[in-house]
């Protein structure tokens, strides 16, 4: 099992910028790919980044490219989600998640572990 857990959401101003951490705790050898999510209210969950853990290698959804950058701290097992530039359509509650596979997945049932959200409000 592997276990996950976000921090570093908040309130920001449209324009503005927020880091958010991940931190992996248990079997967390297993893991070939972490990934960022997020729900929006009424909407359903959607891809925002990732990450291959062992290269370091990244993608991002369109709606993200260019403002938002993931990186890892293997040491502290650690993935992060470097927010510039933040919109209104931003605001949702952003989803951390681990996975055995590599590859470039952005669908969730490729994730096998997720951590609980953190909200994410960015104000106009």
């Amino acid at each position: 099992q592997v276990q996950l857990v976000e921090s570093g959401g908040g309130l920001v101003q449209a324009g503005g910028s927020l880091r958010l951490s991940c931190a992996a705790s248990g079997r967390t050898f297993s893991i070939a790919t972490m990934g960022w999510f997020r729900q929006a209210p009424g909407k359903e969950r959607e891809f925002v980044s990732r990450i291959n853990w062992r290269s370091g290698g990244t993608y991002y959804a369109d709606s993200v490219k260019g403002r938002f950058t993931i990186f890892r701290d293997n040491a502290k097992n650690t993935v992060y989600l470097q927010m510039n530039s933040l919109k209104p359509e931003d605001t949702a509650v952003y989803y951390c998640a681990a996975s055995p596979r590599g590859g470039t997945s952005i669908i969730t049932n490729w994730y096998d572990y997720w951590g609980q959200g953190t909200q994410v409000n960015v104000s106009s």
